[in-house]
């Protein structure tokens, strides 16, 4: 039997805090005592510590509990504590409802903003400042597998210092390191736009979606790594960034302009994620060299469980949101029109890929180039068609509306 046990008598009605004041911690033993009796329930306390009865009642009052004296002939002999319920401190419920916040159906719907910071399924007291986070309901932002995709996300980090052999000679012809370097600059400010799109979301996000927060958190790392092994590749063998065109930046522009959560994800992981998956795959099929190689492949890998995401999100979505679609379709005509009048893709990133696709600036080797690159963007296509079908769009739809993705990629 514990020290604590033979302070309470049989049913824990009664306890003796002896000589522990409070200022050696005997509120301890009265919150304990009254956790264990139900609500409503009295507890006899005594002790011997000077002017423990003045200190108990203030303790009362403060946190809300009935209480009495009880007289043995002319001496207050004891107090008689009456627990109050949880509500007279706490709010009504608990941030789950009551339910398993260990479990799925412990998220609700919608978050309350009384609930701020608190952690899922902590009693949040009453009186505390009210947090405003847009994205507060759970149709908004949720996908049902988001602790799956988490937990792949966090086993599949990997080290730049240790995945990578840096160390690796150049034995390429200059003409094609420029080819690279020209792509790899493309595709830092089009990681720079995968990188702030998730990161302005996620401060927007309620807490209470804390599965969806740390997706968001590692997706965002995934994109600062990226843009340090770009960046890092792109100075290898001394070279500079090379050219950043006006077209290009307009277009990742409306996708940092896209306000909803759900077009957004849409347009960056389902369209331009997916795209640049097959954009990666191929420099790690066709790169000159085992460095760009290896970049491409770890990257690519990175950037389908983005794109896992977005699909998956946007699949639950739409069974529960009829307009979803349209507001997709709509999302992808009015990017297209506003970049109308710009140039699209660089175009010497265009002529870099082919000279990659090459290897060489014989001609029969740069007519195999180009096939490779058209045959590049018939899967970029395909990719875009197949997932918009998924989605929920007619294969005829699908092809129009793939047809109409920037011409940037992303």
């Amino acid at each position: 039997m514990n020290n604590f046990t033979q302070l309470m008598e049989p049913f824990l009605k009664k306890i003796d805090l002896e000589n522990l004041g409070f200022d050696m911690g005997a509120h301890l033993l009265l919150k304990y005592g009254l956790q264990q009796i139900p609500i409503g329930s009295e507890l006899e306390v005594t002790g011997q510590v000077p002017q423990w009865t003045t200190q108990l009642a203030a303790w009362c009052r403060v946190q809300g509990h009935g209480f009495r004296t009880s007289i043995v002939g002319e001496q207050e002999s004891a107090f008689v504590l009456r627990r109050a319920a949880d509500s007279v401190r706490w709010t009504d419920l608990p941030s789950t409802g009551g339910l398993d916040p260990t479990v799925h159906e412990a998220v609700k719907e919608k978050a309350n903003a009384s609930w701020g910071l608190a952690a899922r399924g902590a009693k949040v007291e009453a009186g505390g400042p009210s947090f405003y986070f847009r994205l507060d309901q759970k149709v908004d932002v949720w996908s049902d597998n988001i602790t799956e995709l988490y937990n792949q996300a966090a086993n599949a980090q990997w080290n730049p210092d240790q995945a990578i052999d840096w160390n690796i000679p150049q034995n390429h012809e200059k003409y094609l390191e420029d080819a690279i370097v020209q792509v790899m600059t493309y595709l830092v400010e089009n990681e720079n736009a995968a990188l702030i799109i998730p990161a302005r979301f996620l401060g927007q996000l309620h807490p209470h979606f804390r599965e969806v927060q740390a997706l968001l958190a590692i997706q965002i790392a995934d994109e600062s790594r990226h843009i340090q092994v770009f960046s890092r590749r792109i100075s290898l063998y001394g070279q500079a960034p090379a050219l950043s065109t006006a077209g290009g930046q307009a277009s990742l522009k409306t996708l940092l302009d896209e306000p909803d959560f759900s077009v957004a994800g849409f347009l960056l992981s389902v369209l331009g994620e997916g795209t640049f998956v097959d954009l990666l795959q191929f420099l790690a099929l066709y790169g000159p060299d085992p460095v760009t190689r290896q970049i491409a492949h770890l990257t690519a890998r990175d950037e389908s469980r983005h794109v896992s995401f977005g699909m998956s999100h946007l699949l639950q979505k739409i069974r529960q949101d009829a307009h979803l679609l349209p507001k997709l379709k709509q999302a992808i005509q009015d990017r297209h029109d506003g970049l109308a009048n710009t140039n699209g893709l660089n175009a010497e990133v265009f002529d870099a890929l082919i000279l990659i696709a090459a290897g060489s600036y014989q001609a029969k080797d740069l007519a195999v180039g180009m096939a490779r690159v058209q045959s590049l963007l018939r899967e970029m296509s395909d990719g875009r068609r197949t997932r918009l079908i998924r989605l929920g769009f007619d294969a005829t739809e699908a092809q129009y509306l793939s047809s109409l993705h920037t011409r940037n990629f992303m």
